[in-house]
């Protein structure tokens, strides 16, 4: 799962080198993130977000009971998603003029209308990823992670086709029109990719409409909690690009850029373990083994620690770098030092909430698998609220750094929520054994940020020339890896904990 996602980033990635190559920070830029963002909120709002959470625990249920249940199951099931979904895109079409004033109430009436005809272009591309996103649920419930997984390359590859397309000027459309409309075929090419994954696995009946089946009931009821819950991030990501398209002209792209750099450890460590763990549990939930439930759960908190920290030290202290590196020496174009600056403080806010999303990613799936919503709804709440006041009472002092600031803050509000949500129902709570690892880590870390500092705090990363840049962030990511696995290696790590966490013994 995360070798493919691995990839699916480093491909995600080099589109936005294109993309930071011809639109830079500039008003187009703007106007296409604010467009592309939108189909991509309603997507993670009901597909991978709240169906998934909603979907998987009641399938695993049914297919305990064998697999003319499941297809019993799936069948009204189909039936329903895909009825929505039509009755979604149209909606998006009416109304493409009012999602665009509801996400940047802030652009000219010029900016909005041309961003608004980027959205009409973009919007049946949820119809497209969402059935998607089914059935990556489905494979992933039936232990197939890596199809779904590497299935994103295919919206990357069409992006940088489109890309080159605009490049070379090989269509009279606009630039950011001919990226729009690579979105949209991007969405066919990677539904089509999985079909054929989905007929092996014997899990594509005909849709029918009987919304009276027991477990498409059960699943409505677990929805509407999980839109919200399993969506916070997109709902933080949403009062962001309102706020911030209320500020200076770069201020959404920055963001942007600082928050694709973000996704590829999220990707690889919180989303990975996530996915993974949320059939498992299921299974253990259904099973009502409550002692390897626990371990389970501990090894997700063990391991996401053990990537997601030292990842989010090497953001915060080399941000400055890693943009530089990624979007001025392989992407050039129109990016400048000043847009490196602002983007590199914006990713230092969002390293602070990178371990805070990988714990919500391995806590929140503790609940789904006893098909409680309703609780991760309540945190998810807070969360919200957290990020809103913070944003308003930081926005107008510290721009678009304060908006990333309020990620930070929500998220932890967040993981505080569900652990103690856990801990009051006793279906988890930490356990003494798992401290000594995430102890461990925490040191292995803290050498980890302080190697950096003093390796990197006089350069200026601008200045120097680009293939220069490249080599020598390249070296220091290597020595802070072989350091941060030396300190973890001296204090008893051993790589047998990936499989099998040495603190998970339930007591």
């Amino acid at each position: 799962m995360a070798g493919m996602t691995l990839l699916s980033r480093i491909s995600g990635l080099v589109r936005d080198i294109f993309f930071s190559y011809l639109l830079g920070a500039s008003q187009f830029a703007d106007m296409f993130y604010v467009a592309f963002r939108i189909p991509n909120f309603f997507r993670r709002l009901f597909a991978e977000g709240a169906f998934s959470q909603a979907f998987v625990p009641v399938l695993m249920r049914y297919k305990e009971q064998g697999v003319d249940e499941v297809r019993l199951f799936l069948a009204p099931l189909s039936g329903l998603f895909g009825s929505a979904l039509v009755l979604l895109v149209a909606l998006g079409l009416l109304f493409a003029e009012e999602l665009t004033y509801v996400f940047a109430p802030g652009f000219s009436e010029l900016q909005q209308q041309s961003t608004a005809s980027l959205v009409f272009i973009m919007f049946p591309y949820i119809g497209f990823i969402s059935l998607t996103a089914y059935a990556g649920a489905l494979l992933n419930a039936h232990d197939r992670f890596a199809v779904p997984a590497v299935t994103p390359v295919l919206l990357n590859l069409s992006l940088i086709g489109a890309s080159l397309v605009a490049l070379a000027g090989w269509s009279d459309l606009p630039q950011v029109d001919v990226l729009a409309w690579g979105v949209l075929a991007a969405g066919v090419v990677q539904l089509l990719f999985q079909v054929p994954f989905i007929v092996k696995i014997g899990a594509l009946p005909a849709p029918r409409f009987n919304y009276r089946h027991e477990g498409v009931r059960r699943v409505g009821r677990l929805l509407l909690p999980a839109v919200f819950a399993g969506s916070v991030g997109q709902i933080n990501a949403l009062v962001n690009t309102v706020l911030a398209s209320m500020l200076i002209t770069g201020s959404v792209s920055w963001l942007y850029y600082a928050d694709r750099l973000l996704e590829l450890p999220v990707g690889l460590v919180a989303i990975a373990l996530g996915t993974v763990l949320l059939p498992h549990l299921s299974r253990l939930a259904t099973d009502e083994d409550q002692v390897q439930f626990k371990r389970a759960l501990s090894w997700g908190i063990g391991l996401g620690l053990f990537m997601g920290l030292p990842a989010a030290v090497a953001l915060y202290l080399l941000a400055d770098a890693l943009v530089a590196t990624v979007f001025m020496s392989i992407a050039g174009g129109a990016m400048t030092p000043y847009d490196v600056r602002m983007a590199g403080l914006g990713l230092q806010m969002f390293a602070l909430a990178l371990p805070g999303f990988v714990l919500v990613r391995v806590l929140a799936p503790a609940f789904y698998a006893h098909e409680d919503t309703r609780s991760p709804f309540r945190f998810a709440a807070y969360s919200v609220v957290a990020n809103l006041l913070v944003s308003l009472a930081t926005f107008s002092w510290f721009g678009h750094v304060g908006l990333a600031w309020a990620t930070a803050v929500a998220a932890w509000v967040n993981v505080v929520g569900l652990y103690t949500g856990l801990s009051r129902r006793r279906i988890y709570s930490l356990q003494r054994s798992v401290t000594v690892p995430v102890l461990r880590t925490g040191l292995a870390s803290l050498c980890l940020g302080l190697g950096l500092y003093y390796l990197t705090s006089d350069i200026a990363w601008c200045e120097m020339q680009a293939g220069l840049r490249i080599v020598v962030v390249g070296l220091v990511c290597v020595g802070g890896l072989i350091g941060y696995m030396g300190v973890q290696l001296l204090f008893g790590w051993r790589f047998e904990e990936i499989n099998h966490y040495s603190g998970t013994q339930a007591e």
